[in-house]
Parts: structure tokens; C-alpha cells; sequence
């Protein structure tokens, strides 16, 4: 008998074990030798099934008490082995390592070759499976034969696992079977017992899983074991042994259903845990933004990294959101916890902030906003947030915290500077005041704004962390030269590649805003009286600044669309009205005045003497739209400079 190589458990085979090897048979005696033979116990082969005759009184005894203990033996044994192998399956945390626990655990210590079958697809917790009922060969593992012991590849192959008997050889397994309600397969499948290969169901049953003219061992050398979850089966695995090794015994299909239950058990835990991490997953980054909008004179990039795979979910945020007057907001935000109602806060709060962004609010204004809304949504939900406020026209930048770590500015010689701003209180503690800085955002300088978990770790403090990156920052400025800006998507790279193995203990947000400003050349800035004259004198400014500009092509078409918006806004204004050009890469128009009343585009009819002037907007202009202020109202159009691109 070819020997088998010992389990991964460090333990023989259970069919191979010394105390379960055959007895050897005892010797007949010559005649006249009863009388001299030497008194005690003769041993009692295992291979009589009948009563054995023993010369000398007590060998009955004797022989039952060592069938007790051999029986006591292998009963302890295979608890031993039941107890390792789910605590293997146990130590698998995805769906892969469980099925591999399962097939290393087995073989070759309880079966010459194994078979595991999973429904494709795995339902997932109370999600109705699909029809037709399928399952396909998930893995496979077997004993290898002496002469392929030299082969290379792994243990295991998919779709090489043989089915052993005397006449077959070495048959594979088809990889798909298709389940038939009220089939052979399907019977015992829902009976969940697991049944020995030569049983009445599984004779019918295994050819319909292995697939047509596949055979298995005859006798009791095949167990099919369905695997059954929580609510549901959710495949089978099938056990089987060769020629060489004691068939299965009736205790052996405890054993194969403790494997079972284990091995579905842990498959429905894989599968609700990946789904829950996949939801969350989905919902934080759905909430984040898809890509930065371009506006004028600043350019953006970003970047996030959940705290780990095992952590994936967080409530950190970044955002920029355009305003009135080419301005933009810079948003970064942490609420505490990971958790899917951490992100779920995270989206309902940067939603909120969106909208406060809308309404041109102050930045401590948005923040004490803020505030009052995660008090609303309980007494435990605590967040941190910095907002800024970035005007490319005045070069200038005002700030306000709600206890965030503070932003660094990168400036243009290379200088990064941690901005002294007021800390103030974490938002949701209620009842505090904030408060807003304003400072210097000179052109070529870059702003960075994260959460702590890029300056944080179980390794280093805060402060520690804010100067290690203000010093990595001014390190990879020196490589650029003093006259130019580092690459924004490779200051961000480099910013992160700071993070060493051990720092990854929360996630990380990160947002950098790169100050281009409009230069004052590019600006010009008219008040006018709301009266009738001024859609005449803002036609005849705007003529002026075109041709200066080296637009005259666009005269014609900017007269006319400025004189309808401010013959619009002098209509409802009371208080002087505002005309400002802009000229970048493209040039914008904004009138504004102080009538919290948004336009509405409609048709007119014929016999209507106006009511055409948005409609002409809407069909001459590149873009254009209305953003309610605090103060009123902003309308503006863009126009595409010849040559542009």
C-alpha cells in the first residue's frame, strides 16, 4: 500500500494510523500445542467479523476492551481533526481563503480528492437567488499520485481534480452543472444531510453534478455534502477516497457535515461583509465629487485613500464649488468614526454646504450653518471642517476652521508656510462662535488643504506630522527651481509617498489649489446708476474695453448681450448696478444688482414688445446663468476669445 503523506495539521491520515491498522492473524497452532501454550490474552484479528474461539480463559475480555479503546481512539481522533479544520475555515476572512480552508483541511487528512460546488451567483443575505438554479466548480484539490509528486503548479488545479475508481482512472469534473427542480440533485440538495456516494439519492444525484458518463468509487468511498447557509443551500462539496484507504464510515458523514456547516456558515459571513463594505464603499465615493470644476484662476487636484481595506468606509470630504465673481470655495471636512452612518452624515453635510455655498455666505457663516445642522441630526455627531473663500481678481483668500488641522500655503520661492488660523470649535458642540481671517493668496502659490489623517498616526502627533509635511513640501519645492511651481498631480503624489507603513490609521482627504489669479489688466469694473441711460453707457464701456483687450471681433455680440442684461437689471434695481469683464481663457461678463429676483428664460409671443433678451443670451453666449446673493443677484454670460481654442 502506497503510503500517504501527512496533513497540514501534522497528523497521518485517519484511515492510516497505526491503532486503526488491521491485527495480524493468529498463527494456527500444531497439534498437541493447546497444552504447553504460554498463558494471557491472544490477539483478535480485525478482519473476523464472528465470535473467535481463544484457548485461554479471559482473551474475550481482553480483545473487547482493546476494540473499546481503539473505537475511543478513533473517535477522539476525529474530533481532533473536526475541531482543526473549522478552526482553519474559520481563519478565512474571504470567500476564496474559506473554500481553500475547506480543501486543505480535508485533504489529505478525511479524503483522497475533494470537490467544491458554489451557486453562481452567491446570493447575498435576504437577496432573492436567480433562476436557473446553477452551481459551478469552485475549487478542487487532491492527493497526488507518486510519479506527478516531481510536477510543478500548485497542489490544486481547477477543473483537473480527479474522480478515482478502478476502471476509470482519472476523470475530470465538469465545471458547470445546471440544478433541475424536483431532480436527483436537487432532492438532496434540500435534504442537507450530507449521503455516501452509493446511496439510492446519490447514485442519481453525482452523475448530474460531475457531469454525464463520470463515475465514482463504488462502496462507501464518496460523501456529496450540500452546503447550506443561513437561509439557503449555497452549493455542495463532495469527499472522495481510493482504493488504498479504509471506505467511509457512518461517523464520517457527522464529519463531512460539521465541514459543511462551517464552510457555508463562513461563505454567507464573506458574502454580507463584502457587500456591506461594497455599499459603503459606493456611498462614500458617490458622495464625494467626480471630478473638480475649472474655474477661473485657480487650478485644482485632489486625492482620497480610505484608512484601509479592512476600514474602507469614512466620513472625510473635499470639495470646491464656484461662486459669483469668479471666486471659488475650498471645502475639506472629517466627521468622526468609520462607519456607513459616518459617511452618510459626511454626504448630508457637504450637501449643506453646497447649498450655503449657493447663498454666497461668509465662510464663518457657512460654518455656524453647519454647526446647527449636525446638532439636528444628534447630540453625538461631531465633525471638523475649513472653509476658504479664493478671489483670483483681488488675490485674496479668507478662512474659516472649525477645529481642522490648519492649512499649509506653498509659496512660489519655495517657502511653506502653516497659516495662523483660529482653530475654533469642532462642528455639532453648538453654541460657539467662528471666526474668519483674511489673507494674501499671491499668484504661482499653493494651498493645501487635508484631514488629520495625513499629520496623525499612533506614531506621531499632530503638530509632529504638520511639520514633517511642511517640510516635505518645501523639499519638493527646491526641486523645481525658485521661478516655478512644482506639477500640482505630483505635489500631491509626493505629499502622500510621505506615509509610511505604519501611518495608515484613518483616512485621508486632500485638496490643492493652485493661485493663478486675473492679473488687474484682465479686469474692468464699471458701477452705473439704474437709470435709463445706463444700458447706452455700459454698450459704449464694453466697446472700449473689447478693442483695448484686442477683441473688437466680439464687439457686436457683447454690446448686445450686455444691454439686455443691464436694461434687465435696471428694471428691479434701487441701488446702483454693477458691470465687471473678465478676460482669461475666456471672457465673462457679470452684471449684478441688488433685486434678489432671478431671471426666467420664457418665449415671448409676437405681439409682445419684450421678453426676447434671455433668449438672445441663451442663443449667442457660451454659457450663462443667475446665483442669488445676500445682497441680491448676479447674472452672467461667457463668451469663447478667437483664438482660444
Amino acid at each position: 500500500m502506497t503510503e500517504h503523506s501527512t496533513s497540514h495539521e501534522g497528523r497521518q491520515p485517519l484511515a492510516a494510523r497505526p491503532q486503526e491498522r488491521a491485527r495480524p492473524r493468529q498463527q494456527e497452532a500444531p497439534p498437541g500445542a493447546a497444552a504447553t501454550a504460554v498463558p494471557g490474552p491472544s490477539p483478535v484479528p480485525a478482519t473476523v467479523t464472528g465470535p473467535v474461539p481463544n484457548p485461554m480463559p479471559g482473551a474475550d475480555a481482553a480483545a473487547s476492551a482493546a476494540d473499546t479503546q481503539t473505537v475511543t481512539r478513533r473517535e477522539g481522533d476525529r474530533l481532533r481533526f473536526v475541531g482543526a479544520a473549522t478552526r482553519r475555515i474559520a481563519r478565512g476572512m474571504d470567500l476564496d481563503e474559506i473554500v481553500l480552508g475547506l480543501c486543505r483541511a480535508s485533504v489529505p487528512t478525511f479524503s483522497d480528492a475533494i470537490l467544491v460546488y458554489l451557486r453562481d451567483p452567491l446570493p447575498v443575505g435576504d437577496e432573492r437567488p436567480v433562476n436557473p438554479f446553477l452551481l459551478r466548480l469552485r475549487r478542487s484539490d487532491r492527493l497526488r499520485p507518486a510519479d506527478e509528486e516531481g510536477e510543478s503548479g500548485p497542489e490544486g488545479e481547477r477543473l483537473r481534480l480527479p474522480v478515482t475508481d478502478a476502471q476509470a482512472g482519472l476523470l475530470p469534473a465538469a465545471e458547470l452543472c445546471e440544478i433541475r427542480a424536483g431532480g436527483a440533485l436537487d432532492e438532496v440538495l434540500r435534504g442537507v444531510r450530507p449521503v455516501f456516494g452509493d446511496s439510492a439519492a446519490a447514485r442519481a444525484a453525482l452523475p448530474e453534478l460531475l457531469g454525464p458518463g463520470r463515475a465514482v468509487p463504488t462502496g462507501h468511498r464518496a460523501i456529496l455534502a450540500p452546503l447550506r447557509g443561513r437561509r439557503r443551500v449555497i452549493g455542495a462539496a463532495v469527499f472522495l477516497r481510493g482504493t488504498e484507504r479504509p471506505p467511509f464510515e457512518a461517523n464520517d458523514l457527522l464529519v463531512a457535515a460539521q465541514l459543511a456547516t462551517h464552510t457555508a456558515l463562513g461563505i454567507d459571513k464573506a458574502m454580507l461583509y463584502g457587500r456591506e463594505a461594497y455599499i459603503a464603499d459606493e456611498l462614500q465615493r458617490t458622495m464625494l465629487p467626480d471630478s473638480l470644476p475649472q474655474p477661473t484662476g485657480v487650478r485644482l487636484a485632489s486625492r482620497y485613500l480610505p484608512a484601509a481595506e479592512t476600514a474602507r468606509v469614512g466620513g472625510d470630504w473635499y470639495d470646491a464649488i464656484p461662486l459669483p465673481g469668479s471666486r471659488v470655495a475650498l471645502v475639506v471636512g472629517d466627521v468622526m468614526g468609520h462607519s456607513m452612518t459616518s459617511a452618510a452624515i459626511m454626504g448630508q453635510l457637504r450637501t449643506t454646504a453646497q447649498t450655503l455655498a449657493g447663498l454666497d455666505l461668509p465662510p464663518q457663516e457657512v460654518l455656524h450653518h453647519l454647526d446647527e445642522q449636525a446638532q439636528r441630526l444628534g447630540s453625538d455627531r461631531m465633525a471638523t471642517c475649513l472653509y476658504a473663500v479664493y478671489d483670483p481678481v483681488a488675490h485674496r483668500i479668507t478662512i474659516a476652521n472649525a477645529g481642522h488641522p490648519p492649512p499649509v500655503l506653498l509659496h512660489l520661492g519655495g517657502r511653506a508656510e502653516v497659516l495662523r488660523v483660529p482653530p475654533g470649535a469642532p462642528i455639532g458642540v453648538g453654541g460657539v462662535d467662528f471666526e474668519a481671517v483674511e489673507l494674501d493668496a499671491p499668484a504661482g502659490a499653493t494651498l493645501l488643504l487635508y484631514t488629520d489623517g495625513l499629520v496623525e498616526s499612533r506614531i506621531r502627533d499632530v503638530w509632529t506630522g504638520i511639520e514633517i509635511l511642511r517640510e516635505r513640501l518645501a523639499a519638493t519645492a527646491q526641486l523645481t527651481g525658485p521661478d516655478h511651481s512644482p506639477p500640482l498631480e505630483a505635489l500631491c503624489d509626493d505629499v502622500l509617498d510621505m506615509l509610511g507603513p505604519g501611518d495608515r490609521d484613518d483616512d485621508i482627504a486632500l485638496l490643492a489649489a493652485r493661485f493663478d489669479g486675473i492679473a488687474p489688466s484682465d479686469v474692468a469694473y464699471w458701477f452705473l446708476e439704474p437709470e435709463d441711460a445706463a444700458p447706452g453707457r455700459a454698450r459704449r464701456l464694453a466697446r472700449r474695453a473689447l478693442s483695448r483687450w484686442g477683441l473688437d471681433d466680439l464687439s457686436d455680440e457683447v454690446e448686445l448681450l450686455v444691454s439686455e442684461v443691464v436694461t434687465n437689471a435696471v428694471r428691479y434695481a434701487e441701488r446702483p448696478v454693477t458691470l465687471r469683464l473678465l478676460r482669461t481663457d475666456i471672457l465673462r461678463c457679470e452684471v449684478g444688482d441688488d433685486s434678489p429676483q432671478l431671471p426666467r428664460q420664457r418665449r415671448a409671443r409676437e405681439t409682445d414688445e419684450g421678453g426676447r433678451g434671455l433668449f438672445l443670451v441663451n442663443r449667442l453666449a457660451k454659457r450663462w446663468g443667475a446665483t442669488r446673493l445676500s445682497t441680491g443677484k448676479v447674472v452672467w454670460f461667457e463668451m469663447t476669445v478667437p483664438g482660444s481654442g
